[in-house]
Order: structure tokens, then C-alpha cells, then sequence
């Protein structure tokens, strides 16, 4: 009985010494996981995260400055020019994900688009310092060279090609680093995407802010080429972890899988679908090799029938017969889409503070104290900074106590964590109508000083409230939550692309805030007075915020609806953990 059980604690501590998770390690071996995986290779993929955030928020946090000041564009077509871009950035995600899951790999998909996205902020630096691809001739002009403007947004699209495959595949790289079948590192698994987020607002402080600052009162140039040196050096440096790291290997089109699973539901449509789950056909756990199993659930039963035997050619044919993981992982894709659909708010509401809120701020008195005048982009700082204080202390403690509260290893919920940043979302939309309001009515008014009569104008720290509750409620629990979402509740082959759909929010969400300008624009400029006109302070955002806000509510109203109703995904554990 002693050499059995010493037996089994050598076969249980030589589990534990490798990782049997379906990953590799770069020589194509089951990785070993004291020298791969986890933080170790984690870091080297926050680091390179860092990099392409404090770039993308370095252009993009001043970007509609830039096209207003610098290119002549008025508000409205500025801002458009924005969602336009910013919409791309998280729409193109969706293509490279589903790339990089089906055929390249996340690795090699990593490489391929820093690569891209490199060559894009080159463009931008040779835009900028090149004389025959400057803006103008002169110091000053009306109208800028056509030749900058074709070099300058093929430049942003190149960045956004770029952002397409890096971004879902970095992220999903970065959380494949850890071991769900492994307590502790699944545990460390979702203080990475918490960690990752601390990461994601750090590069947008630096570009919000230093780089702005650069940008605002050095030149643009200088700017664009600090960005360039930095990202091709983190590129060296993630390149070097290569030895650290777990890869997974693709499996194909994921979305071929569930059509079959689709097509032979219908072919079996008329068939009685048995009460024992034990009925349906699964690969034993002995035989598997393909990564996770998941449990049966009782939802959407209809799929359920493309896992009944009718004779046993048919596990032959995919097209006819499907395992349970596989209709557990389509019931997962059906599931996502409302979700996705309610989620798409967050991308409006993010939008807002990445163009008329900087409108706003560059509106307001800009100067803290007597000397010192900050960048109107340099507020999404404040998101930042707000973010990389409370996401630590989410993290550190108020999961640990909620972990003891609920029994939840997560602390609450995911879908719990996004409605609470909806909630905030929406009170941020009333406060941002009623600064904009109080902002309106002090335009024009003059104020008696000693050097005489001047217009008064409202301090950009009114700003300061709604900037805080996006970082908190917008980033810390929105937006971190959808991360985990995206990635968790998706089949295991899909994490890519689910990391896309998350980014996909926010390129949809950028696109219907164009789209909805237009509509606002249209409908009250019939009036004679447009809520969005080419001057911010002959608009109207204030009603525009309360409509907003009206959305925001009945929105939360069918995100609660839905999350009551949601059935979470379950494997089943390769042991007890």
C-alpha cells in the first residue's frame, strides 16, 4: 500500500513538473514549467505592450488636434476622420485573429504585424521630417500638400493593419502563458488581464502626456521618431524571450467546426434528443489530444442532436456526427453575440473621450497654476493614471476579499464586473451633459481684472470628475471584464479572435458614434442649429451627452436582462484543481 502511494506522488509530482495543456515549448516539446510560461514569459509580452500603447495613444490621443491645427479640417470632419481610424484599429483585429487562430500561429502572427505596424510609425516620421512630405512649404498654410495627406493616412492604415494582428494575438499569446488545469497559475491568469490593463494605461500616460507634450511644444517629428526607436527596440526584446515561452498550435478554421456542428444539427433535426447527456457521442478523456473537454449544458438543445449516434460510420464524418465539446463550443459562439451586441456602448462612450472631450478640454483654460499649461490630449492621462491606481487595488485587494465573501475565484462575475462599469458609463454620460452645460453658459461672459476686462473661461479640471469614472468604470471593470470575457468564454481554438470581438466593441462602438453624429447632425441641423457644429462652442454636445445617456440606460436594461439568463462555460479538469 506505502510504494502505491509513493508511486502515486512521484506520477502526481511528474504532472506537475511538465505542462500537459496542449502547448509546446519552442523546440516543440512539452514544455517544461519551471522555465517556461507564467510571469516569466509574461513580462516580456507586457513589456512589448507597453510599447504599442504609448504609440497608439500618442497618435491617437492628439490625432483630432492634429487634423484640426495642422491639416485645417473642421470638427465634424475631423472627428469623423478619427472614428474612421479608430474603428479600423479594432475592426482589423477581427481578421487577424481569426488568422492568426486558423493558420500562422499567435507567435508568428506577433512578429508579421509589429513588423507592419513599425513601418506604419516610420511613415509617420518621414511625413513629418522628410521637406518634400511635410504639411507645408512654409511655417504656416491654409491648406496642407496633398502628397502629406496621402502619406500621412496611409500611414495611420498601415498602424491599423499593423494593430489588427499584433493586438488579438498578443493579448491571447500573453494569457496562453499560463496553465488553466493548474490552481495557481490559473489563478495568476486573471491577475494577468488585470496586470495587463495596468500595462495598457502606463504606455497611454507616457503617450498622453510625454509625447503630447513633444508633440504640442517640440514638433511632431521628434514625437513620431521617439515612438519609432521604441518600438523597434521592444520588438528585439520580445523576439529574445522566444525560449520562455508556450505555444499553441493552430487546429484549423475554427469556424469550419461549428458550421459542421451547424450542418449536422439540421441534418438530424427531426431526431428525439435523449435526457442523458451521457447519450451523446464525446471523445473519452483517455483518448483526447486535442486540448480541453467541456461539460454539457441544457441550453439550446436543438444543437444538442448533432452529438446523437445513429450508427457508427458516422464518427467518421465530421459533417454528420459532432462531439459534445464541439456543440458546447458553437452554444458558446451563440451565446456571445447578444452580449457582444450590448457590450457595443462602451466603444460609444470610450470614443467620446478620445475626441469631443479633448474638443472640450481644448476649450477650457488649460493652465495649472501660473506657468505650467498642459496638453488639451494629455487629460486621457487622468483615465490613465486613475486606472493603474485602481486596478492594483482591485487586484490586490478587493478580489481577495471578495473571493472570501462570494466563494468566487474571480470575486464577482465577470458579467457582474461589466454591468457595474455600464452603470458607471452612464453616470459618466450625466455628468460629462451637465459640465458641458455649466461650460456653455460661461462663454462670452468678461470678468474685471487688473490688466482689464477679459473673457472668462471654465478650468479644464471640470473635466477631472468624468475622466475618473472612465478609468474606473470604463477601464478597471468594463473594459478588463470584456478581456475576460472574450477570452474565457470562447472555444480554447478561438482565443484570438475572441480577444478580437473584444476589440471589435470598440471599433463597432467608434463607427456607430460616427454614424450617430451624422443622424444628430442631420436631425437638428434641420432646426437651424446643429447639436455637433464646425465650432464646439456654438454646439450642443450637452444634449448630445443626455442622449447618450438615455442609451446608456435602456442599454444596461437588457445587459441586466441577458447576464441573469447566461449559462458560463465548463471544462472538465484534467484533476482537481
Amino acid at each position: 500500500m506505502e510504494q502505491e502511494i509513493e508511486k502515486r506522488k512521484r506520477d502526481e509530482n511528474e504532472d506537475e513538473k511538465w505542462v500537459h495543456d496542449a502547448s509546446v515549448d519552442y523546440k516543440n516539446r512539452v514544455p517544461l514549467r519551471s522555465s517556461t510560461g507564467a510571469w516569466k514569459a509574461a513580462l516580456f509580452v507586457l513589456v512589448i505592450e507597453f510599447s504599442e500603447r504609448m504609440c497608439y495613444f500618442g497618435i491617437s490621443s492628439n490625432l483630432i488636434m492634429y487634423l484640426t491645427q495642422v491639416m485645417h479640417e473642421d470638427l465634424k470632419t475631423a472627428t469623423k476622420n478619427v472614428n474612421y481610424w479608430l474603428g479600423a484599429t479594432t475592426l482589423m483585429p477581427l481578421i487577424g485573429g481569426f488568422v492568426s487562430d486558423a493558420y500562422t500561429g499567435r507567435f508568428h502572427m506577433i512578429i508579421f504585424s509589429s513588423l507592419v505596424h513599425l513601418k506604419g510609425i516610420s511613415l509617420l516620421t518621414m511625413s513629418q521630417l522628410i521637406p518634400s512630405l511635410k504639411p507645408c512649404n512654409n511655417e504656416i498654410c491654409d491648406r496642407t500638400r496633398k502628397v502629406h495627406e496621402v502619406v500621412f493616412f496611409l500611414a495611420l492604415y498601415c498602424i491599423a493593419l499593423g494593430t489588427g494582428g499584433f493586438r488579438p494575438s498578443l493579448q491571447s499569446f500573453g494569457a496562453d502563458q499560463f496553465d488553466d488545469d493548474h490552481l495557481e497559475e490559473r489563478k495568476k491568469k486573471m491577475s494577468f488581464f488585470n496586470w495587463w490593463s495596468f500595462t495598457l494605461c502606463s504606455g497611454m500616460v507616457f503617450g498622453a502626456t510625454m509625447v503630447a507634450y513633444v508633440q504640442d511644444f517640440v514638433s511632431w517629428g521628434v514625437a513620431f521618431l521617439i515612438l519609432t526607436i521604441c518600438m523597434a527596440l521592444t520588438i528585439i526584446v520580445f523576439y529574445m524571450g522566444m525560449p520562455f515561452y508556450r505555444y499553441r498550435r493552430t487546429e484549423g478554421n475554427p469556424l469550419m467546426q461549428i458550421l459542421q456542428v451547424l450542418i449536422a444539427a439540421i441534418r438530424k433535426r427531426n431526431l428525439f434528443c435523449p435526457l442523458n447527456p451521457a447519450l451523446l457521442h464525446e471523445i473519452p478523456k483517455s483518448e483526447n489530444s486535442q486540448g480541453r473537454l467541456l461539460s454539457h449544458t441544457s441550453r439550446l438543445r436543438f444543437l444538442d442532436k448533432a452529438a446523437i449516434v445513429e450508427d457508427t460510420e458516422e464518427k467518421e464524418n465530421p459533417w454528420r456526427l459532432a462531439t459534445v465539446t464541439r456543440v458546447e463550443e458553437t452554444k458558446l459562439i451563440v451565446n456571445v453575440v447578444p452580449i457582444w451586441l450590448t457590450t457595443l456602448i462602451i466603444g460609444v462612450c470610450i470614443a467620446q473621450s478620445q475626441t469631443l472631450f479633448v474638443k472640450q478640454a481644448a476649450a477650457m483654460n488649460l493652465n495649472i497654476g501660473h506657468n505650467f499649461k498642459i496638453p488639451a490630449a494629455s487629460m486621457v492621462s487622468v483615465t490613465a493614471i486613475c486606472t493603474m491606481i485602481s486596478v492594483p487595488t482591485y487586484d490586490k485587494i478587493i478580489v481577495p476579499v471578495l473571493r472570501k465573501v462570494t466563494g468566487n475565484e474571480r470575486g464577482i462575475s465577470i458579467l457582474r464586473r461589466i454591468g457595474i462599469g455600464l452603470t458607471l458609463l452612464l453616470i459618466i454620460m450625466v455628468v460629462a451633459a451637465l459640465v458641458e452645460r455649466k461650460r456653455l453658459r460661461m462663454v462670452g461672459h468678461e470678468v474685471v481684472t487688473e490688466g482689464g476686462r477679459k473673457h472668462e473661461t471654465m478650468s479644464v479640471l471640470w473635466l477631472v470628475p468624468q475622466y475618473l469614472m472612465i478609468g474606473i468604470g470604463g477601464e478597471t471593470l468594463s473594459i478588463v471584464g470584456l478581456q475576460e470575457y472574450f477570452y474565457d468564454q470562447v472555444p480554447d481554438s478561438m482565443r484570438s479572435l475572441g480577444i478580437a470581438l473584444y476589440l471589435s466593441v470598440f471599433g463597432v462602438g467608434y463607427f456607430l458614434s460616427s454614424f450617430l453624429i451624422i443622424i444628430v447632425d442631420n436631425v437638428t441641423g434641420k432646426n437651424g442649429k446643429s447639436w455637433i457644429a464646425k465650432d464646439i462652442n456654438s454646439s450642443r454636445l450637452d444634449l448630445f451627452y443626455w442622449l447618450l445617456a438615455i442609451i446608456n440606460a435602456l442599454n444596461l436594461c437588457l445587459f441586466i436582462f441577458l447576464a441573469k439568463r447566461y449559462t458560463y462555460k465548463t471544462v472538465q479538469r484534467k484533476n482537481g484543481n
